[in-house]
């Protein structure tokens, strides 16, 4: 792998910028609504010593940001690369979420462009897991373009296996 998994990604809304062991406050600040995490396949992950667990293994991914609003100047969420494949030529984007006051204003269509844009640099492929009730995410990735392919079974990271379905989105179709 000869690229940056964590780059700082920016565009006029969001600032994109390498998740650190000293950002676990403001992060849990916006994952601390329950309403976060209803549709999630781990329902629980507002709760501190739960998040924790995501935060530890964002952090051990080497590969995840955080969102900041850049109109506020505040932490509104978390994403992700990870398992890049380099016989496939594919990266998983995903561990996305944002804090309810970032819903409905663009924000992930807005952050998985600068994602996208700038790993098709680099992959032909972008696989993303979404939880097989999480309809809001369904929907979201959707609109992106992504294709559903698949389910499986998915164990996060210091969690149980939950069923996902596989999105994917190719560098042609992105492009087109």
């Amino acid at each position: 792998m000869n690229f940056n998994l964590q780059p700082i990604l920016e565009n006029n809304l969001v600032i994109l910028k390498p998740l650190s062991e000293n950002d676990f406050e403001e992060l849990y600040s916006a994952a601390s609504d329950p309403k976060v995490w209803e549709q999630h396949p781990n329902k629980n992950r507002w709760q501190r010593e739960v998040f924790q667990t995501f935060f530890d293994g964002a952090i051990q991914s080497k590969g995840a940001f955080k969102i900041i609003d850049k109109q506020t100047n505040q932490v509104i969420g978390s994403s992700r690369f990870y398992d890049f494949d380099d016989k496939d030529l594919s990266i998983l984007v995903g561990y996305t979420f944002y804090a309810t006051n970032s819903w409905g204003k663009g924000t992930n269509p807005s952050v998985k462009k600068l994602m996208f844009d700038y790993i098709f640099q680099f992959v032909d492929k972008i696989y993303l897991h979404v939880g097989a009730d999480n309809i809001r995410s369904q929907i979201a990735v959707q609109r992106l373009g992504c294709t559903k392919i698949q389910e499986e079974l998915v164990a996060y990271y210091g969690e149980e296996p939950k069923l996902n379905f596989v999105y994917e989105m190719t560098k042609e179709t992105w492009y087109k």
